[in-house]
Protein backbone atom coordinates (compact mmCIF):
# COMPACT_ATOMS: atom_id res chain seq x y z
CA UNK A 1 0.00 0.00 0.00
CA UNK A 2 1.22 2.91 -0.81
CA UNK A 3 2.23 6.01 1.97
CA UNK A 4 0.03 8.58 0.58
CA UNK A 5 -2.63 6.65 0.70
CA UNK A 6 -2.25 5.26 4.26
CA UNK A 7 -1.99 8.77 5.45
CA UNK A 8 -5.13 9.60 3.78
CA UNK A 9 -6.38 6.81 5.58
CA UNK A 10 -4.95 7.58 9.15
CA UNK A 11 -5.62 11.36 9.30
CA UNK A 12 -8.75 10.76 10.82
CA UNK A 13 -7.28 9.17 13.64
CA UNK A 14 -6.19 12.76 14.57
CA UNK A 15 -9.64 14.63 15.11
CA UNK A 16 -11.43 11.53 16.69
CA UNK A 17 -8.43 12.09 19.43
CA UNK A 18 -9.26 15.39 19.81
CA UNK A 19 -12.79 14.63 20.31
CA UNK A 20 -12.39 11.69 22.78
CA UNK A 21 -9.35 13.39 25.21
CA UNK A 22 -12.06 16.61 26.43
CA UNK A 23 -14.61 14.13 26.50
CA UNK A 24 -12.98 11.68 29.03
CA UNK A 25 -10.47 13.98 30.76
CA UNK A 26 -11.00 17.62 30.23
CA UNK A 27 -14.95 17.99 30.60
CA UNK A 28 -15.40 16.61 33.59
CA UNK A 29 -12.64 19.04 35.20
CA UNK A 30 -14.00 22.03 33.07
CA UNK A 31 -17.54 21.73 34.02
CA UNK A 32 -16.92 21.19 38.20
CA UNK A 33 -13.83 23.67 38.63
CA UNK A 34 -14.51 26.21 35.41
CA UNK A 35 -18.62 26.49 35.43
CA UNK A 36 -19.32 25.23 39.00
CA UNK A 37 -20.90 22.05 38.46
CA UNK A 38 -20.88 19.26 42.46
CA UNK A 39 -18.55 17.03 42.00
CA UNK A 40 -20.81 14.02 42.60
CA UNK A 41 -23.83 15.32 40.16
CA UNK A 42 -20.90 15.58 37.45
CA UNK A 43 -19.98 12.14 38.29
CA UNK A 44 -23.43 10.59 38.00
CA UNK A 45 -23.99 12.48 34.62
CA UNK A 46 -20.74 11.01 33.29
CA UNK A 47 -21.69 7.54 34.44
CA UNK A 48 -25.29 7.08 32.81
CA UNK A 49 -24.29 8.53 29.66
CA UNK A 50 -21.59 6.39 29.92
CA UNK A 51 -23.72 3.70 30.02
CA UNK A 52 -25.74 4.60 27.75
CA UNK A 53 -22.74 4.77 25.22
CA UNK A 54 -21.85 1.60 26.45
CA UNK A 55 -24.88 -0.25 25.34
CA UNK A 56 -25.04 1.09 22.17
CA UNK A 57 -21.91 0.41 20.72
CA UNK A 58 -23.02 -3.14 19.65
CA UNK A 59 -26.10 -1.86 18.10
CA UNK A 60 -23.84 0.32 15.71
CA UNK A 61 -21.68 -2.43 14.82
CA UNK A 62 -24.16 -4.26 13.67
CA UNK A 63 -25.51 -1.24 11.70
CA UNK A 64 -22.07 -0.89 9.94
CA UNK A 65 -21.71 -4.58 9.05
CA UNK A 66 -24.65 -4.29 7.23
CA UNK A 67 -24.15 -0.88 5.23
CA UNK A 68 -20.58 -1.51 5.17
CA UNK A 69 -17.75 0.73 6.92
CA UNK A 70 -17.17 2.96 3.64
CA UNK A 71 -20.66 4.27 3.56
CA UNK A 72 -20.25 7.91 2.60
CA UNK A 73 -23.61 8.80 4.26
CA UNK A 74 -22.93 7.20 7.59
CA UNK A 75 -19.42 8.62 7.42
CA UNK A 76 -20.97 12.25 7.07
CA UNK A 77 -23.86 12.11 9.12
CA UNK A 78 -21.89 11.27 12.22
CA UNK A 79 -18.95 13.83 11.13
CA UNK A 80 -21.43 16.57 11.39
CA UNK A 81 -23.33 15.11 14.52
CA UNK A 82 -19.69 14.98 16.38
CA UNK A 83 -18.53 18.52 15.41
CA UNK A 84 -21.73 20.09 16.89
CA UNK A 85 -21.62 17.79 20.34
CA UNK A 86 -17.94 19.14 20.42
CA UNK A 87 -18.59 22.53 20.33
CA UNK A 88 -21.65 22.25 22.42
CA UNK A 89 -19.46 20.90 25.08
CA UNK A 90 -16.97 23.79 25.85
CA UNK A 91 -19.31 26.39 24.41
CA UNK A 92 -22.92 25.74 26.33
CA UNK A 93 -25.40 28.73 26.34
CA UNK A 94 -25.54 31.29 28.75
CA UNK A 95 -28.86 30.86 29.67
CA UNK A 96 -27.88 26.67 30.17
CA UNK A 97 -25.33 27.90 32.49
CA UNK A 98 -27.67 30.03 34.82
CA UNK A 99 -29.59 27.10 36.59
CA UNK A 100 -27.20 24.16 37.59
CA UNK A 101 -29.55 21.26 36.68
CA UNK A 102 -29.41 23.20 33.36
CA UNK A 103 -26.03 22.81 33.09
CA UNK A 104 -26.05 19.09 34.22
CA UNK A 105 -28.97 17.99 32.02
CA UNK A 106 -26.64 19.68 28.65
CA UNK A 107 -23.96 18.33 30.02
CA UNK A 108 -25.47 14.51 29.92
CA UNK A 109 -27.28 15.75 26.46
CA UNK A 110 -23.52 16.62 24.60
CA UNK A 111 -21.94 14.01 25.94
CA UNK A 112 -24.43 11.50 24.66
CA UNK A 113 -24.40 12.96 21.39
CA UNK A 114 -20.74 13.09 20.98
CA UNK A 115 -20.47 9.64 22.26
CA UNK A 116 -22.59 8.06 19.96
CA UNK A 117 -21.12 10.34 17.29
CA UNK A 118 -17.50 9.16 17.99
CA UNK A 119 -18.69 5.66 17.90
CA UNK A 120 -20.43 5.78 14.53
CA UNK A 121 -16.88 7.21 13.31
CA UNK A 122 -14.78 5.09 14.86
CA UNK A 123 -15.85 1.59 14.56
CA UNK A 124 -16.31 2.52 10.76
CA UNK A 125 -13.01 3.57 10.95
CA UNK A 126 -11.42 0.59 12.86
CA UNK A 127 -13.37 -2.00 10.68
CA UNK A 128 -12.14 0.05 7.47
CA UNK A 129 -8.37 -0.29 8.35
CA UNK A 130 -9.00 -4.33 9.58
CA UNK A 131 -10.30 -5.04 5.82
CA UNK A 132 -7.16 -3.74 4.77
CA UNK A 133 -5.49 -6.99 5.79
CA UNK A 134 -8.04 -9.27 2.89
CA UNK A 135 -6.54 -7.24 0.20
CA UNK A 136 -3.36 -8.30 -0.04
CA UNK A 137 -1.43 -10.88 -1.51
CA UNK A 138 0.64 -11.89 1.02
CA UNK A 139 1.51 -15.66 2.23
CA UNK A 140 3.24 -15.76 5.29
CA UNK A 141 1.83 -14.51 8.81
CA UNK A 142 4.30 -11.76 9.62
CA UNK A 143 2.85 -10.01 6.02
CA UNK A 144 0.10 -10.46 6.87
CA UNK A 145 0.60 -9.24 10.41
CA UNK A 146 2.53 -6.25 9.08
CA UNK A 147 -0.75 -4.99 6.70
CA UNK A 148 -2.49 -5.03 10.13
CA UNK A 149 -0.11 -3.13 12.04
CA UNK A 150 0.40 -0.32 8.79
CA UNK A 151 -2.79 1.33 9.24
CA UNK A 152 -2.88 0.86 12.71
CA UNK A 153 0.52 2.42 12.70
CA UNK A 154 -0.41 5.23 11.09
CA UNK A 155 -4.23 5.63 12.66
CA UNK A 156 -2.47 6.09 16.21
CA UNK A 157 0.52 8.19 14.93
CA UNK A 158 -2.18 10.72 14.04
CA UNK A 159 -3.95 10.22 17.22
CA UNK A 160 -1.34 10.83 18.94
CA UNK A 161 -0.72 14.11 17.17
CA UNK A 162 -4.61 14.72 18.17
CA UNK A 163 -4.56 14.10 21.79
CA UNK A 164 -1.24 16.44 21.98
CA UNK A 165 -3.35 19.06 20.15
CA UNK A 166 -5.86 18.13 22.86
CA UNK A 167 -3.33 18.27 25.76
CA UNK A 168 -2.03 21.77 25.04
CA UNK A 169 -4.77 24.02 23.21
CA UNK A 170 -7.28 23.90 25.87
CA UNK A 171 -4.98 23.70 28.59
CA UNK A 172 -3.25 27.26 27.38
CA UNK A 173 -6.95 28.74 26.89
CA UNK A 174 -8.16 27.81 30.00
CA UNK A 175 -5.55 29.81 31.66
CA UNK A 176 -6.58 33.21 29.21
CA UNK A 177 -8.50 35.88 31.39
CA UNK A 178 -12.02 34.94 31.30
CA UNK A 179 -12.95 37.63 28.49
CA UNK A 180 -11.49 36.07 25.91
CA UNK A 181 -12.09 32.84 26.91
CA UNK A 182 -15.23 32.18 25.04
CA UNK A 183 -13.62 33.39 21.81
CA UNK A 184 -10.47 31.26 22.06
CA UNK A 185 -13.08 27.67 22.60
CA UNK A 186 -14.95 28.89 19.60
CA UNK A 187 -12.00 29.16 17.25
CA UNK A 188 -11.22 26.35 19.22
CA UNK A 189 -14.07 24.15 18.27
CA UNK A 190 -14.16 25.75 14.62
CA UNK A 191 -10.78 24.51 13.84
CA UNK A 192 -11.87 20.88 15.32
CA UNK A 193 -14.72 20.84 12.55
CA UNK A 194 -12.69 22.01 9.66
CA UNK A 195 -9.88 19.44 10.43
CA UNK A 196 -12.65 16.68 11.19
CA UNK A 197 -14.61 17.61 7.38
CA UNK A 198 -11.16 17.00 5.75
CA UNK A 199 -9.98 14.04 7.08
CA UNK A 200 -13.74 12.35 6.44
CA UNK A 201 -12.94 13.80 2.60
CA UNK A 202 -9.48 12.27 2.23
CA UNK A 203 -10.79 9.16 4.10
CA UNK A 204 -13.36 8.86 1.10
CA UNK A 205 -11.52 9.86 -1.69
CA UNK A 206 -8.33 8.84 -1.71
CA UNK A 207 -7.56 5.90 1.16
CA UNK A 208 -7.71 2.27 -0.09
CA UNK A 209 -10.63 0.82 0.20
CA UNK A 210 -11.60 -1.71 2.40
CA UNK A 211 -12.69 -5.20 1.04
CA UNK A 212 -15.76 -5.77 0.54
CA UNK A 213 -17.40 -9.39 2.32
CA UNK A 214 -20.19 -10.44 1.21
CA UNK A 215 -23.28 -10.58 3.46
CA UNK A 216 -23.74 -13.04 6.25
CA UNK A 217 -26.29 -14.36 8.86
CA UNK A 218 -25.91 -11.18 11.90
CA UNK A 219 -23.56 -12.46 14.69
CA UNK A 220 -24.90 -12.03 18.20
CA UNK A 221 -23.25 -11.88 21.61
CA UNK A 222 -23.62 -15.07 22.90
CA UNK A 223 -21.90 -16.47 19.85
CA UNK A 224 -19.33 -13.82 20.01
CA UNK A 225 -18.70 -14.61 24.20
CA UNK A 226 -19.05 -18.44 22.91
CA UNK A 227 -15.66 -18.11 21.86
CA UNK A 228 -13.05 -19.07 24.11
CA UNK A 229 -10.24 -16.78 22.42
CA UNK A 230 -12.75 -14.24 22.00
CA UNK A 231 -13.94 -13.98 25.73
CA UNK A 232 -10.31 -14.34 27.13
CA UNK A 233 -9.20 -10.96 25.05
CA UNK A 234 -12.44 -9.49 26.18
CA UNK A 235 -11.31 -10.16 29.76
CA UNK A 236 -8.00 -8.39 29.24
CA UNK A 237 -8.89 -5.57 27.13
CA UNK A 238 -11.39 -4.91 30.34
CA UNK A 239 -9.14 -4.62 32.58
CA UNK A 240 -6.53 -3.04 30.66
CA UNK A 241 -8.98 -0.22 29.39
CA UNK A 242 -9.80 0.15 33.18
CA UNK A 243 -6.20 0.78 33.96
CA UNK A 244 -6.39 3.47 31.54
CA UNK A 245 -9.84 4.79 32.15
CA UNK A 246 -9.35 5.63 35.90
CA UNK A 247 -6.00 7.93 36.04
CA UNK A 248 -7.53 9.19 32.56
CA UNK A 249 -10.62 10.57 34.96
CA UNK A 250 -8.96 11.55 38.00
CA UNK A 251 -5.73 13.06 36.11
CA UNK A 252 -6.40 16.87 36.70
CA UNK A 253 -7.69 16.27 39.83
CA UNK A 254 -4.28 14.31 40.76
CA UNK A 255 -2.45 17.31 39.22
CA UNK A 256 -4.07 20.11 40.75
CA UNK A 257 -4.64 18.70 44.13
CA UNK A 258 -1.64 16.32 44.70
CA UNK A 259 1.21 18.10 42.27
CA UNK A 260 -0.68 21.25 42.92
CA UNK A 261 0.51 22.43 39.42
CA UNK A 262 -2.38 23.22 37.00
CA UNK A 263 -0.62 25.76 35.45
CA UNK A 264 1.82 22.59 33.84
CA UNK A 265 -0.90 21.00 32.84
CA UNK A 266 -0.16 21.23 29.54
CA UNK A 267 3.25 20.23 29.82
CA UNK A 268 2.37 16.95 31.77
CA UNK A 269 -0.30 15.82 29.13
CA UNK A 270 2.10 16.98 26.15
CA UNK A 271 5.17 14.94 27.55
CA UNK A 272 3.07 11.83 27.97
CA UNK A 273 1.82 12.19 24.09
CA UNK A 274 4.68 13.03 22.26
CA UNK A 275 6.41 10.26 24.42
CA UNK A 276 3.60 7.70 23.40
CA UNK A 277 4.25 9.31 19.52
CA UNK A 278 7.85 8.76 19.67
CA UNK A 279 7.49 4.82 21.40
CA UNK A 280 4.79 3.97 18.63
CA UNK A 281 7.17 3.22 15.94
CA UNK A 282 9.32 1.25 18.28
CA UNK A 283 6.21 -1.22 19.41
CA UNK A 284 5.30 -1.89 15.77
CA UNK A 285 8.31 -2.95 14.64
CA UNK A 286 8.51 -5.06 18.02
CA UNK A 287 5.10 -6.49 17.60
CA UNK A 288 5.68 -7.28 13.68
CA UNK A 289 9.14 -9.04 14.90
CA UNK A 290 7.96 -10.74 18.06
CA UNK A 291 3.87 -11.43 17.91
CA UNK A 292 1.31 -8.78 18.95
CA UNK A 293 0.12 -10.73 21.81
CA UNK A 294 3.51 -10.64 23.23
CA UNK A 295 4.53 -7.46 22.25
CA UNK A 296 1.64 -6.07 24.32
CA UNK A 297 2.38 -8.15 27.42
CA UNK A 298 5.91 -6.16 27.46
CA UNK A 299 4.01 -3.06 27.08
CA UNK A 300 2.10 -4.08 30.46
CA UNK A 301 4.96 -4.62 32.80
CA UNK A 302 6.65 -1.50 31.41
CA UNK A 303 3.56 0.79 32.53
CA UNK A 304 3.21 -0.73 35.79
CA UNK A 305 7.13 -0.13 36.68
CA UNK A 306 6.43 3.53 35.16
CA UNK A 307 3.46 4.62 36.31
CA UNK A 308 3.31 2.53 40.08
CA UNK A 309 6.31 5.76 40.78
CA UNK A 310 3.40 8.38 40.93
CA UNK A 311 1.68 6.91 44.64
CA UNK A 312 5.13 8.18 46.15
CA UNK A 313 4.95 12.10 44.89
CA UNK A 314 3.28 14.71 46.45
CA UNK A 315 3.07 19.02 46.21
CA UNK A 316 5.63 20.46 44.54
CA UNK A 317 6.92 16.99 42.69
CA UNK A 318 6.51 18.64 39.06
CA UNK A 319 9.74 17.13 37.61
CA UNK A 320 9.14 13.77 39.20
CA UNK A 321 5.48 13.64 37.42
CA UNK A 322 6.64 15.03 34.15
CA UNK A 323 9.46 12.20 34.44
CA UNK A 324 5.96 9.65 35.21
CA UNK A 325 4.46 11.09 32.28
CA UNK A 326 7.15 10.56 29.80
CA UNK A 327 8.34 7.00 31.09
CA UNK A 328 4.69 5.80 31.10
CA UNK A 329 3.62 7.24 28.03
CA UNK A 330 6.35 5.29 26.05
CA UNK A 331 4.35 2.57 26.56
CA UNK A 332 0.69 4.02 25.57
CA UNK A 333 1.17 2.91 21.50
CA UNK A 334 1.29 -0.01 22.20
CA UNK A 335 -2.06 0.14 24.08
CA UNK A 336 -3.21 2.07 21.16
CA UNK A 337 -2.62 -0.06 18.23
CA UNK A 338 -2.44 -3.24 19.69
CA UNK A 339 -5.36 -4.49 21.22
CA UNK A 340 -7.49 -3.95 17.75
CA UNK A 341 -5.00 -5.75 15.82
CA UNK A 342 -4.64 -8.47 17.96
CA UNK A 343 -8.65 -8.55 17.34
CA UNK A 344 -8.50 -8.87 14.00
CA UNK A 345 -5.97 -11.10 13.94
CA UNK A 346 -8.29 -13.61 16.28
CA UNK A 347 -11.79 -13.16 14.44
CA UNK A 348 -12.24 -15.76 12.40
CA UNK A 349 -15.71 -14.16 10.99
CA UNK A 350 -14.39 -11.91 9.01
CA UNK A 351 -17.55 -10.66 7.73
CA UNK A 352 -18.62 -9.36 10.51
CA UNK A 353 -15.82 -7.37 11.92
CA UNK A 354 -17.26 -4.28 12.84
CA UNK A 355 -19.82 -6.47 15.18
CA UNK A 356 -16.58 -7.08 17.25
CA UNK A 357 -15.48 -4.08 17.02
CA UNK A 358 -18.88 -2.87 18.41
CA UNK A 359 -18.36 -5.13 21.32
CA UNK A 360 -14.26 -3.86 21.96
CA UNK A 361 -15.79 -0.10 22.30
CA UNK A 362 -18.53 -1.59 24.54
CA UNK A 363 -16.16 -3.14 27.00
CA UNK A 364 -13.83 0.27 26.76
CA UNK A 365 -17.28 2.65 27.53
CA UNK A 366 -18.31 0.11 30.35
CA UNK A 367 -14.54 0.66 32.01
CA UNK A 368 -14.68 4.26 31.33
CA UNK A 369 -18.43 4.02 33.09
CA UNK A 370 -17.23 2.89 35.91
CA UNK A 371 -14.02 4.90 36.08
CA UNK A 372 -16.75 7.94 36.59
CA UNK A 373 -17.76 6.47 39.61
CA UNK A 374 -14.43 7.23 41.25
CA UNK A 375 -16.21 11.41 41.55
CA UNK A 376 -18.60 10.48 43.61
CA UNK A 377 -16.74 7.87 45.29
CA UNK A 378 -13.94 10.36 45.95
CA UNK A 379 -16.78 12.94 47.28
CA UNK A 380 -18.00 10.29 49.49
CA UNK A 381 -14.63 9.94 51.46
CA UNK A 382 -14.67 13.71 51.72
CA UNK A 383 -12.37 14.69 48.92
CA UNK A 384 -12.94 18.61 47.67
CA UNK A 385 -10.67 19.82 44.92
CA UNK A 386 -8.90 22.54 45.94
CA UNK A 387 -9.99 25.22 43.03
CA UNK A 388 -13.21 24.95 44.47
CA UNK A 389 -11.94 25.56 48.61
CA UNK A 390 -8.94 27.43 48.03
CA UNK A 391 -5.69 26.65 49.33
CA UNK A 392 -5.08 28.79 51.87
CA UNK A 393 -7.90 27.33 53.94
CA UNK A 394 -7.07 23.72 54.17
CA UNK A 395 -3.83 23.31 56.53
CA UNK A 396 -2.99 19.46 54.63
CA UNK A 397 -2.66 21.40 50.96
CA UNK A 398 0.12 23.22 51.83
CA UNK A 399 3.49 22.03 50.55
CA UNK A 400 5.63 20.99 52.60
CA UNK A 401 3.91 20.80 55.73
CA UNK A 402 4.58 18.23 58.39
CA UNK A 403 0.54 17.10 57.42
CA UNK A 404 2.22 16.72 53.48
CA UNK A 405 4.54 14.28 54.75
CA UNK A 406 1.19 11.55 55.67
CA UNK A 407 -2.08 11.79 53.20
CA UNK A 408 -5.44 12.55 55.18
CA UNK A 409 -7.76 9.78 54.12
CA UNK A 410 -9.25 12.18 51.12
CA UNK A 411 -5.94 12.42 49.82
CA UNK A 412 -4.97 8.88 50.56
CA UNK A 413 -8.25 7.83 48.55
CA UNK A 414 -7.09 10.26 45.35
CA UNK A 415 -3.58 8.62 45.07
CA UNK A 416 -4.82 5.30 45.70
CA UNK A 417 -7.61 5.66 42.78
CA UNK A 418 -5.47 7.28 40.62
CA UNK A 419 -1.81 5.50 41.03
CA UNK A 420 -2.72 2.19 42.44
CA UNK A 421 -6.09 0.64 41.51
CA UNK A 422 -4.89 1.12 38.09
CA UNK A 423 -2.05 -0.63 38.62
CA UNK A 424 -3.61 -3.41 39.89
CA UNK A 425 -5.97 -3.85 37.22
CA UNK A 426 -3.24 -3.51 34.58
CA UNK A 427 -1.38 -6.58 36.38
CA UNK A 428 -4.73 -8.56 36.21
CA UNK A 429 -5.01 -7.82 32.27
CA UNK A 430 -1.19 -9.20 31.80
CA UNK A 431 -1.98 -12.31 33.87
CA UNK A 432 -5.38 -12.71 32.05
CA UNK A 433 -3.23 -12.50 28.45
CA UNK A 434 -0.23 -14.65 29.95
CA UNK A 435 -2.64 -17.63 30.64
CA UNK A 436 -4.06 -16.87 26.88
CA UNK A 437 -1.19 -16.82 25.27
CA UNK A 438 -0.64 -20.48 23.05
Amino acid sequence: MKTAALICYGLLGLPLAMAALPVYVQIPNYYTTQLGLPLAGTGLILFFARLIDTIQDPFLGKMIDKIKSDNPYWLLSSTLLLGAAFYGLWLPPNYIRQEEYRLLLWLGLMLILAYTAHSMLNIAYLTWGAGFKASTTATNSAKKNSSLLGPAAWRETFGLGGVILASIVPAWILQTPTVLRQDYLWQYSLGFGLILMLSIMLLIKASPRPELHQLQAPIYLRQMFAAPTFRRLASVYFFNSLSVAIPATLLLFFINDQIRTPEKTGLYLAGYFIAGASGLPLWIQFAARYGTQFAWQVSMLLAVGSFIGAAFLGAGDSTAFLLVCIVSGLVVGADLALPPVLLAENVKEKNSLASYYGVWSLISKLSLALAGLSLPLLHLLGFQSASNIGLNTVSNLVPNSTTNLIPDKPQLALIISYALIPCLCKLIAFQLLRKSRS
